[in-house]
């Protein structure tokens, strides 16, 4: 694991120790990389409750709860969607933060709308839901290593902010 991302980590470990809270992710482009990138470190069962890779529309709706016709209305790639999947990571789980991504790693799927390296970010922390959207560029690798960092290194600035 790339040295920032591993001390990312181990600084959002310390956190939700210190807090006595467990992290659950909720991922559709980064495939359970940001899951991966938590439990590469030793005793994160401590402080890493569970992760749901929701590639599929399907998925999103039978593990997260997402509603169909939010997926329909807004697509999968969109604000509402990454909020509910980050509501729906928690309710789905006993953990008291959550991480959700939703996004487009190319190479192809974009529009002109939403263009690859789109990506939507959904997190509950304290009990407040909250998204952004970035615009990554690269290749599909680029994409989704970014994604990771952004998501982890946006959840510890919202935990130590709460």
């Amino acid at each position: 694991m790339d040295a920032r991302l591993n001390a990312l980590c181990e600084e959002l470990a310390q956190v939700l120790r210190g807090r006595g809270w467990m992290l659950a992710s909720a991922e559709s482009c980064t495939g359970g990389l940001i899951a991966a990138a938590c439990t590469a470190l030793p005793g994160s069962s401590n402080w890493f409750e569970r992760g749901f890779v929701t590639y599929s529309n399907a998925a999103k709706t039978e593990l997260l709860g997402v509603d169909e016709q939010a997926i329909a209305s807004h697509g999968a790639v969109s604000e509402v969607v990454a909020r509910a999947m980050a509501f729906g990571a928690l309710r789905r789980s006993r953990a008291q933060a959550a991480v959700a991504v939703t996004g487009i790693a190319g190479p192809d799927g974009g529009s002109a709308d939403k263009p690859v390296g789109t990506v939507w970010f959904g997190f509950s922390v304290d009990g407040h839901l909250s998204s952004e959207t970035v615009r990554f560029d690269g290749d599909r690798q680029a994409i989704r290593e970014a994604t990771v960092q952004h998501a982890l290194a946006r959840l510890l600035a919202l935990l130590q902010g709460a």
